[in-house]
């Protein structure tokens, strides 16, 4: 056996990495997500990419003192993008806001206004789970990005962004709004992502977590009672994340013995099991990135980029998809790998914030307002 301290600090840092646990490391770490003020507002006669239309609710919680130009619009926004399974509260984090949000830091919330939604299909935003189970209409990327976009211009007074910083699934929603509303956003800010089409292994690991839940025999169509009652497709979502979210150096460091591996894993599923998700609004999540490609219209991102993936990254492994080339493709960007290490946190180094604040320190000095 190992000793208490070993498994309890791997279990922390996998949860972390895979979104599931709010983790600081500092003494006086700031509940920023306690601090945010929450809004809720409806997009009326919503189109979906597959035709349907219906009245949306978006969430979305907001830090800082907004300044107004004349005619009364947001000038100093800068809109955080969470990942696949998240909610607008993913960033509202020690780990990320503690190196950000405070006085003298990058995102100072005196002179920065954060906005930080529940996207669509997350949340206290609309989605599958709110009542209308399978009958939600099967939104992707693009559907979710326009109702952001809608949020900001019909009811947040919001007609351009200094800045956003996405994670994971934001990051790729980064590579959409770029070439979708140009001129809009002023920097981006994308982390761990790739900028090519879901397939190969990335789209086997998320079909693999559908599976899961389609398969499970009490899954009945997407009519079960209870989520937590999909014991076989709860336990292939846990596994999935495990492998996919973790840092293999850390794992190393923190179980380095069969034993402790094992005393680790199932101590981790029965965590995340305890964190039962909802199978169809989890399937929809993880299905949503089926049209993603932004690829071909890469040269129209002409606002300055910073792309930041990290070397121990599961989902984006160094190489896959040549993301220098990627980003050679658009005339201001720059792609940083950060080599991995026992400090960074596999796909989820990008809640991270002390591991790459470095970069957008620099990035902000040569692309300043």
């Amino acid at each position: 056996m190992t000793s208490e301290k070993g498994p309890a600090m791997m279990i922390k840092a996998v949860l972390f990495a895979l979104g599931a646990l709010a983790v600081s490391t500092t003494a006086t770490a700031e509940n920023w997500a306690a601090q945010a003020e929450q809004h809720t507002v409806q997009l009326e006669n919503f189109e979906f990419g597959t035709g349907e239309t219906m009245p949306v609710t978006m969430s979305y919680y907001t830090l800082g003192t907004p300044e107004r130009d004349a005619d009364g619009k947001i000038t100093n926004a800068v809109m955080l993008l969470h990942g696949t399974g998240g909610s607008g509260t993913s960033l509202l984090r020690p780990l990320f806001g503690d190196e950000l949000f405070g006085p003298g830091q990058l995102l100072d919330l005196a002179d920065t206004y954060i906005i930080s939604p529940d996207n669509l299909g997350h949340g206290d935003s609309s989605k599958p789970s709110d009542g209308m189970r399978l009958d939600f209409p099967r939104y992707d990327y693009d559907d979710m990005v326009r109702a952001q976009y809608r949020m900001l211009t019909e009811h947040a007074d919001v007609e351009s962004l200094d800045m956003i910083i996405g994670t994971s699934m934001g990051c790729m929603h980064s590579f959409v709004w770029g070439p979708e509303y140009p001129g809009f956003v002023d920097r981006f800010v994308p982390l761990a992502c790739n900028a090519i089409e879901i397939a190969g292994r990335n789209r086997m690991f998320r079909q693999m977590i559908i599976d899961g839940f389609e398969d499970d025999p009490d899954y009945d169509g997407g009519n079960y009672e209870d989520a937590a009652d999909l014991e076989t497709g709860q336990l292939v979502y846990a596994n999935t994340l495990i492998l996919a979210g973790g840092n293999p150096y850390r794992l190393q460091a923190e179980a380095p013995t069969r034993d402790a591996s094992i005393e680790v894993l199932h101590a981790t599923q029965e965590a995340l099991k305890a964190r039962a998700v909802d199978p169809n609004d989890t399937i929809y999540q993880f299905d949503a990135s089926r049209t993603y490609n932004p690829a071909p219209r890469l040269s129209e991102v002409e606002a300055p980029v910073l792309w930041i993936n990290s070397a121990d990254d599961f989902i984006n492994p160094p190489g896959l998809g040549d993301p220098e080339a990627l980003a050679a493709q658009m005339p201001n960007a720059r792609f940083v790998l950060i080599p991995a290490s026992e400090k960074t946190r596999g796909h989820g180094t990008h809640t991270a914030a002390a591991i790459w604040k470095d970069e957008l320190i620099a990035f902000l000095e040569v692309h300043p307002d």
